[in-house]
């Protein structure tokens, strides 16, 4: 089954893909169409059965499952096996997420690149079957922990979508106030250092450059000659090819980045003052990506243009109006993107806190 098969409409399908990256423990309904001609070929799926991968790009992803609860039979292709049973759909499909299995799997995973565990050796695997009535109440409760993290997600993505809502209507000034442009309040930080001074967690390569200001920067590979652009607390610093031109971070720590990093810092001027935190929130607004999009240069691995970012205009309301406006763009950013108090660290923890009591209920003592 390729997805140059899909279609708008037909018979429902399961692509193996999809399953780690679309689909959750269960569904009632297909992402995916094929058209009746295509199904002859294909596996079936009835109403109760599993269908789980065989192979991935990542351990982690192999033999990841979703159980089908719709009300019609669908397909399924390569890559894939269907799972016939006469258990508790849920339960299975929960199961196949836990530390248990995922330590069984490992002795029958193979390749490099490509992760696979084959059928055969996937039916070799031994499974945990209780009273199908315990099998129930071990869904329940796990059904209870998954509907809080759905609705979790649901209020981060709405928090989101009202965050970029405000900060569109607040940072969007007609002409009746103050304007200059980025070349007349800010300049490129020219300062070099050594980059064998800077450790993983000052040196910042564009590739693990953040997309907010949020954290700390970290990264994989610190070079062991050559110089780095230094950077300080309040510096903004802004990723100049593609595909890393929408990502942008307000420094706050000291170190150094590499030449694909664009770093800018405010200029001392008597007649203009800018709060670091404003500029950042201006240029980290869908408007100045777009204009950096435009004016980027290059066809394969487009760079952001330094002149035309200087050029890019800047509003200057007063302070108190800078002041006001950052205070109520930080609650927002803070409550969707804050690892450690915002929507996000809530996720985090009752994923972990589903994670723990679905291990725990599913872990079970082989009867003699």
């Amino acid at each position: 089954m390729s997805k140059s098969d899909f279609v708008e409409s037909g018979v429902g399908c399961i692509h193996y893909g999809h399953i780690y990256t679309y689909y959750g423990v269960w569904t009632t309904d297909t992402i995916s169409f094929v058209p009746p001609e295509k199904t002859e070929k294909l596996t079936k799926v009835n109403p109760g059965d599993l269908v789980i991968t065989n192979t991935s790009e990542n351990f982690e992803d192999v033999c990841k499952s979703v159980a089908w609860l719709g009300n019609s039979q669908i397909v399924t292709g390569g890559n894939a096996t269907v799972i016939k049973h006469k258990q508790e759909p849920k339960y299975l499909s929960y199961y196949f997420r836990t530390s248990e299995f995922f330590a069984q799997k490992k002795k029958w995973v193979f390749g490099s690149k490509v992760f696979g565990v084959s059928a055969k050796n996937l039916a070799k695997i031994p499974i945990p079957v209780p009273p199908i009535e315990v099998q129930r109440e071990i869904v329940k409760v796990l059904d209870r922990f998954s509907k809080l993290e759905v609705e979790l997600k649901a209020e981060l993505k709405a928090r989101r979508r009202q965050y970029q809502y405000y900060r569109e209507a607040l940072l969007s000034f007609d002409k009746r106030i103050r304007w200059t442009t980025v070349g007349e309040i800010a300049t490129y930080s020219k300062t070099r250092i050594p980059s064998p001074e800077l450790d993983a967690n000052s040196y910042v390569g564009v590739d693990n450059l953040l997309p907010d200001m949020r954290g700390k920067a970290s990264s994989n590979h610190v070079p062991t000659s050559g110089t780095a652009i230094s950077y300080k607390p309040d510096y903004i610093l802004i990723g100049n090819i593609r595909p890393y031109l929408k990502k942008i971070w307000l420094a706050n720590s000291y170190g150094g980045a590499n030449q694909d990093v664009l770093v800018i810092r405010i200029k001392e001027n008597e007649r203009i003052t800018l709060m670091p935190r404003f500029l950042y929130y201006i240029l980290a607004s869908d408007d100045f990506f777009a204009y950096d999009m435009q004016h980027a240069k290059g066809a394969k691995m487009p760079r952001g243009d330094k002149k035309a970012i200087m050029r890019y205009p800047i509003p200057v309301p007063s302070l108190p109006v800078q002041q006001e406006i950052v205070a109520i763009l930080d609650k927002f950013d803070a409550l969707v993107n804050d690892l450690s108090s915002g929507l996000p660290a809530e996720i985090k923890a009752r994923r972990q806190q589903y994670e723990y009591y679905r291990n725990q209920l599913l872990n079970f003592r082989e009867a003699a």
